[in-house]
């Protein structure tokens, strides 16, 4: 037999639909042939851009599966994901405008035929990144069990996604939480190229019993069946049963791709399956249950004729402008001035550890729709005590999770654009790489990709700092990783009350924000400022003028280039320091208007020197303000080495006051060269000239 087993039909899978339903299932599955066979002439015809991944032969899995759907439930999709949308009710003529490339489009010649989604239909997209959707239903699911409802999730993936680490992280978080959500597997016989019997060593029933799910199989290919499995397991989740695991056996027509040359399966095996496509046994099903041939024939007409004016008029439609490019990775932010606020002798202090928890607190109190979720948040209060007394007012919204920051992160990212506000802890930064796709391809890039439609307000709270001999992997200052990423916000807090307001901002603002703390602050005590107290992101602060020289600084360095600006006093030398806050977006304004009136750069920071943000202020320096500089510009920053463990090798490798302090003279000696040059000059009688 071919790629998959079809499964013998249960006596659920064997109730009809009645005979108008039928009809209109019929009529959602030619919608998808038709749709999908179009699109492949277009491709061939270069019309259409990019990759296309179609799922002819699949339609009856698509409908089948979201038949019981209502509009408030969600769906997620994957790279091959035009059946699902057009499905969940997703138009035909905007998905056309789309992989067209139009402005018209769905998501408006942003996302293309890989990224299709419309959060208002609850598609949360189809996703170029396998099983990158599953841990993002997870997250919708929550939302919905947070707020009590009985939506429901489909998340619909391939065969070779259970590969995936984000599956199996997903699929064990939702168990462990009984999350409303489907597991749907459409097994079509092959991941990508390989055939399931070279990428499983067990099959979908075993991997769905080890997580406790409820496993269901089902012929993909018979819309009925699958219509009937899905309103059964649909019902029972939303009478709180917990997940399932729905494995559709099926076949696509057309390889992984468009212009896939398909070596590694037969024509005898892909006949097979043809024999046994889902239009053609639901119409041999409708005639026999007395639907007029004419009645099936006007369908597909009236199907076909749909899909040629869609075409028509994405072809008519305007190509995409730039201003949608630039309005698309960021949602407005709500103004916030910098605030008034001075502290008085007699101010409360607390320390940085409280100002986290009191920002959490606050925001928790104020927003019902807020969680925070993360490894031991919850009744451990967070291994630095953060959290700590929380969970005791909101044991429902103070999330404890499995050790599986890919599922964290999906839990933000899918919360987030079912309207939820949610803080996810990353209990290391240097833990990004074991779920950095959630956050480079998911949180930072879907609301770009859905042409501005996907609401993305999230807080990734994470902590570094080096000087404790942590050690290589959990000593990194990898704040540069995160400021290259379009779509992200980046902010480092350098004293108790910024951490307080700047988490505040942070929460309430509509965009991605990862919040790095330093964990060798945790303890520094400072003036509390009002609960009401805000910090606007995106703005730099001078917390110490000068005119000799500017120093950029941000985090525990901050303090650092004050207490050397301190000492450089003591010199004669006068330093203005500048704290970053929000490494990204940067406050170019602030940098620029202080180094027009000092003229020299000093750039200090924990990240190392090679990539850091330094170069990035630097070329801002040498490109829009060239004319003001006198000096070139420096760094102060470790070394391009992972962290030492050895504490003599580590005081050695961070930076502090006093490299800060001796890069500030030598650019000081520029200076006083420039200035000795002068004088001397003018006692010869020879005139000078400074370029400024």
């Amino acid at each position: 037999m071919p790629a998959t087993q079809v499964p013998q039909p249960t006596a659920a899978e064997l109730r009809e639909l009645p005979a108008d339903r039928l009809l209109e299932a019929f009529g959602r599955m030619t919608m998808i042939r038709v749709f999908e066979e179009r699109v492949s002439g277009l491709y061939a015809n270069g019309e259409v851009p990019g990759f296309v991944h179609l799922s002819i032969g699949q339609e009856a899995a698509a409908v089948g599966a979201c038949w019981p759907l209502a509009a408030t439930d969600v769906i997620t999709s994957n790279h091959r994901g035009h059946g699902h949308c057009l499905a969940k009710g997703l138009a035909p003529e905007p998905m056309m405008a789309e992989l067209l490339a139009r402005a018209t489009g769905t998501n408006k010649g942003l996302g293309g035929s890989m990224h299709i989604a419309d959060p208002s239909l609850g598609i949360f997209g189809a996703n170029g990144i396998v099983a990158a959707g599953v841990p993002i239903a997870a997250g919708a699911a929550l939302a919905a069990q947070l707020r009590g409802r009985r939506d429901v999730v489909v998340s619909f993936f391939g065969d070779g996604a259970v590969a995936q680490g984000a599956f199996h992280e997903a699929a064990n978080l939702a168990a462990l939480w009984k999350l409303p959500v489907v597991f749907f597997c459409e097994n079509n016989g092959y991941a990508e190229f390989s055939p399931i019997a070279d990428q499983h060593p067990v099959p979908m029933a075993t991997r769905a019993a080890a997580y406790g799910l409820e496993y269901v199989a089902v012929d993909g290919n018979d819309v009925e069946a699958v219509a009937a499995v899905m309103t059964d397991v649909v019902q029972r989740i939303r009478d709180g049963a917990g997940p399932a695991f729905v494995e559709a056996a099926t076949y696509r027509w057309h390889g992984h791709y468009e212009g896939d040359p398909e070596k590694y399966r037969t024509k005898e095996e892909l006949a097979q399956w043809q024999e046994r496509d889902p239009l053609v046994i639901t119409r041999a099903r409708l005639l026999g249950r007395g639907v007029p041939q004419e009645t099936l024939d006007q369908i597909e007409a009236q199907v076909q004729a749909r899909i040629d004016a869609a075409v028509d008029s994405a072809r008519q439609a305007p190509q995409p402008d730039m201003t949608v490019l630039r309005s698309s990775v960021y949602a407005a932010r709500t103004p916030v001035a910098e605030p008034a606020w001075e502290p008085a002798a007699d101010n409360e202090i607390f320390r940085t550890m409280d100002a986290v928890r009191l920002a959490l607190e606050g925001e928790l109190a104020a927003n019902p729709d807020m969680f925070v979720a993360g490894v031991d948040v919850g009744k451990g209060g967070n291994v630095f005590a953060l959290t700590r007394g929380l969970y005791a007012k909101w044991p429902d919204r103070l999330l404890d999770t499995p050790i599986s920051e890919t599922a964290v992160m999906g839990l933000a990212v899918g919360g987030a654009m079912a309207g939820m506000t949610p803080v996810v802890e990353l209990m290391y930064l240097d833990f990004l790489g074991v779920c950095f796709d959630q956050i480079l391809n998911q949180a930072a890039k879907l609301r770009f990709m859905t042409g501005g439609k996907a609401r993305m307000g999230l807080v990734i709270r994470t902590q570094f700092g080096g000087g404790r001999s942590s050690g290589s992997q959990h000593s990194q200052s990898l704040e540069a990783l995160l400021a290259h990423v379009p779509g992200l916000t980046v902010v480092m807090p350098s004293t108790p009350a910024d951490t307080y307001g700047l988490l505040r901002s942070a929460i309430l603002d509509p965009n991605p924000v990862v919040f790095i703390e330093n964990r060798q602050m945790y303890g520094m005590k400072g003036p509390k400022p009002p609960a009401d107290y805000l910090i606007p992101l995106g703005k730099a602060k001078v917390v110490r003028e000068g005119t000799d020289l500017t120093i950029v600084s941000v985090s525990r360095m901050v303090h650092e280039a004050v207490a050397a600006a301190g000492a450089l006093a003591e010199r004669g030398i006068s330093a203005e320091v500048i704290d970053l806050r929000t490494v990204s977006p940067l406050d170019k304004e602030t940098i620029l208007a202080s180094l027009a009136k000092t003229n020299r750069l000093l750039i200090a920071h924990e990240g190392v020197t090679d990539f850091g943000i330094g170069a990035e202020i630097a070329a801002l320096a040498v490109y829009e303000g060239f004319w003001t500089l006198d000096a070139p510009v420096m760094r102060v920053a470790p070394p391009p080495t992972p962290s030492p463990y050895a504490p003599n090798l580590e005081r050695q490798w961070l930076p502090d006051r006093g490299s800060i302090e001796r890069a500030a003279i030598a650019l000081a000696r520029v200076l006083f060269a420039i200035a000795y040059m002068t004088e001397a000059l003018i006692a010869f009688g020879l005139e000078f000239y400074q370029i400024t």
